[in-house]
């Protein structure tokens, strides 16, 4: 029998909860119908592991293809082939917590309610790349959109447009950054990818000390490190844990059950079995019956229209306790079934109490607004830098903007000032265009703002996204702004087919106060990161910085200097 030669292989990891780290709880959380169907055998590879330890193996097998009728009424020719699917799954105790992989089609042995739901994605936001992103999906709650991108070759995560403080982020996958492994100790480049949701799918070791040595890595990130700043917003968004306000939701979830229509109540896919769904010919749904509904897709009418007769107060145990079954085959016979869950895991709803917002998702509640000031405040911090990529000398209090903008190119070589010296285009005929209050000598544009309020800032958040847009759609401004910088800068024209990779945002606040998350004013917070949010969808970098202050001119302060 052939052998892996790798000393890794790409499998998912599952963090049970709430299961003792043993042998006999490990058995019982598994389904005993489930371990029949696939005629289990089972394994206690303790001493081989060195932990506690629990192998299943078995096989799901159907005597006859359920195309096989298909093919034969479609072709008259007589096909009869049978269907053996292997399934393995090893439950393993490491330092008191306890791990499920599956092999084949081992992972169905995993029942759901013990799954970590948020383990795989908790440990993504730790170790993956922000600047290489290849795969994210969230859903944005309120009306039962889900969002998949898919990006081969990895993208930055602030060029995919997430909504931090309005979108639950559901699976994430990038390139896996520094994190000593089985994979990296022959060959660090071969650890390449990692995604993240309910489990964690990436190259574990295959040997009994590598495999639990890699466990004990994922443990150490989870416990000893904060998720990468870029994606610490993922984090934002937390369940309800409060167990007083979860029985309200429940209470006033339930009363909305009972309403015709039922509004705020939409069709959300358990976040874990996309692939399920997808392969599913036929949903089996059963609330408070006897018999299944039969349906080609999920049917929220169906269960909301059973939910309604129910009587008031057992509504939503109705849900919770009403099943949902997935065939791979449209006759929906005992072998064809892919998976079952609750009802309440394809349910999504936004209750209201009083002025708080909450949803429930995937069988779990959520408090939205709580979310939005910290999100907020996480993007402000990461855009207002301490450590400015352009060089700008300190504002004269007694100067205009005007003045400090003109000052700049005589104080600090190689910068060009276009404060007022607009580009006209055939839809900007009137007064034209400010691309920037400054070029820097690396071709970053510069807005420049005295701000003593919001109004201000929300002036110059606009006008960036006014001169970004039409340098990158019409032409007509990129040859002019070129034409500017060639007369400005001999000799040190744009690039050809110049188009803008970044943006600062250089402010000077009142009298010259530290520009930080605490000092920058409220409605402009909300105002820049939407600004960012635009601009970096469009591939533009986004930096603020505050310009310090001075009260002396900078020749007064040297002729000060030599006379010290």
């Amino acid at each position: 029998m052939a052998t892996s030669t790798s000393g890794t292989s790409k499998r998912t990891l599952y963090r049970l909860s709430g299961v003792a780290p043993t042998v006999d709880a490990m058995f019982d959380v598994l389904d005993p119908a489930r371990l029949e169907a696939v005629d289990a055998e089972l394994h206690v590879p303790e001493e081989w592991l060195g932990v506690p330890a629990l192998l299943v193996t078995g096989s799901f097998e159907q005597s006859v293809a359920s195309w096989c009728g298909e093919i034969t009424r479609t072709t008259g020719c007589e096909v009869s082939r049978p269907v053996n699917r292997s399934a393995g799954l090893l439950m393993l105790a490491v330092d008191g917590e306890v791990y499920a992989i599956g092999y084949d089609q081992g992972f169905r042995l995993v029942p759901d309610w013990v799954k970590d739901r948020r383990f795989g994605l908790s440990f993504v936001i730790r170790r993956v790349d922000p600047a290489q992103i290849r795969d994210l999906v969230s859903h944005t709650p309120g009306g039962g959109r889900t969002d998949i991108t898919l990006v081969p070759g990895g993208a930055p995560v602030w060029s995919l447009g997430v909504q931090e403080h309005a979108q639950i982020v559901r699976r994430l996958g990038g390139r896996l950054d520094g994190i000593q492994m089985t994979i990296a100790q022959d060959d660090r480049t071969k650890i390449s990818s990692v995604e993240g949701g309910t489990g964690l799918r990436m190259r574990l070791g295959i040997d009994a000390p590598d495999l639990v040595a890699d466990i004990r890595a994922i443990a150490r990130v989870l416990r000893d490190e904060a998720p990468v700043p870029e994606l610490e917003f993922v984090e934002h968004i937390v369940p309800v844990k409060d167990a007083d306000l979860v029985t309200r939701l429940e209470a006033r979830l339930d009363d909305m059950l009972g309403e015709m229509p039922a509004a705020r109540i939409a069709v959300a896919v358990p976040s874990d079995h996309w692939d399920d769904y997808g392969a599913a010919q036929a949903f089996a749904t059963k609330v408070h019956s006897k018999e299944a509904r039969l349906t080609d897709d999920f049917s929220l009418e169906y269960v909301l229209h059973r939910a309604r007769v129910q009587k008031a107060g057992t509504r939503f145990a109705a849900l919770r306790d009403g099943t949902v079954t997935l065939y791979a085959h449209t006759r929906a016979q005992k072998g064809d079934v892919l998976w079952t869950s609750n009802v309440l895991r394809w349910i999504e709803a936004e209750v209201a109490l009083g002025p708080r917002r909450f949803f429930l998702l995937d069988g779990q509640w959520y408090e939205i607004g709580e979310a939005y000031l910290e999100a907020i405040r996480a993007q402000v911090e990461r855009l207002i830098t301490g450590t400015p990529s352009v060089d700008l000398p300190a504002w004269v209090l007694g100067d205009k903007e005007r003045d400090f903008n003109e000052s700049v190119p005589d104080l600090r070589p190689g910068y060009v000032c276009f404060d007022r010296d607009n580009v006209r285009t055939a839809l900007h005929r009137g007064n034209g265009v400010e691309i920037c209050d400054l070029l820097s000598p690396d071709d970053v544009l510069v807005m420049v703002k005295r701000a003593k309020g919001s109004d201000a800032l929300s002036h110059l958040f606009g006008q960036a996204v006014v001169a970004i847009q039409t340098l990158l759609h019409s032409p007509e401004a990129g040859h002019g702004f070129a034409r500017k910088v060639a007369a400005a800068r001999p000799g040190r024209p744009l690039p050809e087919g110049f188009r803008p990779s970044k943006i600062v945002f250089a402010i000077l606040l009142k009298s010259g106060t530290d520009l930080t998350a605490d000092t920058l004013f409220p409605f402009s917070q909300v105002t820049l990161v939407q600004t960012a949010k635009i601009l970096e969808a469009w591939g533009v970098e986004v930096e603020v910085i505050g310009i310090q202050a001075t009260a002396v001119p900078p020749s007064r302060a040297g002729i000060r200097h030599l006379a010290a």
